[in-house]
């Protein structure tokens, strides 16, 4: 039976959801905006605080792991920039995003449900 993500609200559900779209992303040396990844996810407006929860997942799954801040790429419609959330990089978001462009993404398994869990 094909199980979809609108389905499953659970955290890291979405979490694993978000890894997939911001792998694609950075195959493709793209961002996305905060908006733009609700919008992928079906959630409706205003939904930016479920958002968080789903990134930090990914964003310590990446940090406990030693892989490049995958989550450097959700960014503010506005800004451009990461939000306040985003603690996982170096400091310099450029520097940040440069390395998750050109990490080989598809070279590694990608995490499971239990490994976001155990984060």
């Amino acid at each position: 039976m094909i199980r979809t993500f609108a389905n499953d609200s659970h955290v890291h559900t979405r979490a694993l959801q978000i890894w997939q779209i911001l792998i694609g992303r950075a195959r493709n040396r793209q961002e996305i905006t905060y908006q733009e990844l609700r919008h992928l996810m079906g959630y409706p407006e205003g939904s930016y605080n479920v958002l968080s929860r789903c990134l930090d997942p990914v964003m310590l799954y990446c940090q406990q792991n030693n892989l490049p801040p995958l989550t450097v790429l959700a960014v503010g419609e506005r800004t451009g920039k990461p939000g306040q959330g985003f603690t996982a990089g170096s400091g310099d978001w450029h520097s940040d995003r440069a390395r998750v462009f050109d990490f080989d993404w598809y070279s590694i398994f990608p995490p499971t449900l239990e490994d976001l869990q155990r984060v």
